[in-house]
């Protein structure tokens, strides 16, 4: 039991490594076109979906799916790190409580 759940955690750690690594080149890809084009924004109007769309892409209406990947993609990365850290901190408590119970 103790393996399957070291094996679990250790699968899990690395998939959050893909995972961020991924959505980072998306990101910086993304983010790259945003800075060359000269878009402005806040972190605030970023991660709401509605503030994109009444805020920030009437104003640079050419960069609009930049814009929209920008955010979704940041906010993916968010969400599923966030998912997975949760899952490896339970399996590890899980672990640490086998440990000691032998």
């Amino acid at each position: 039991m103790q393996t399957l759940l070291l094996t679990i955690v250790c699968v899990l750690f690395v998939a959050m490594l893909a995972v961020n690594i991924y959505f980072r080149a998306k990101v910086l890809r993304a983010y790259r076109v945003l800075v060359q084009n000269r878009v402005d924004f806040t972190p605030g109007q970023i991660f709401s979906t509605a503030r994109v769309e009444d805020e920030i892409v009437p104003t640079y209406p050419g960069q609009a799916e930049s814009i929209r990947n920008f955010s979704r993609y940041l906010q993916l990365s968010i969400k599923m790190t966030t998912v997975l850290m949760a899952l490896i901190t339970a399996f590890g408590g899980i672990l640490m409580w086998f440990r000691y119970d032998y």
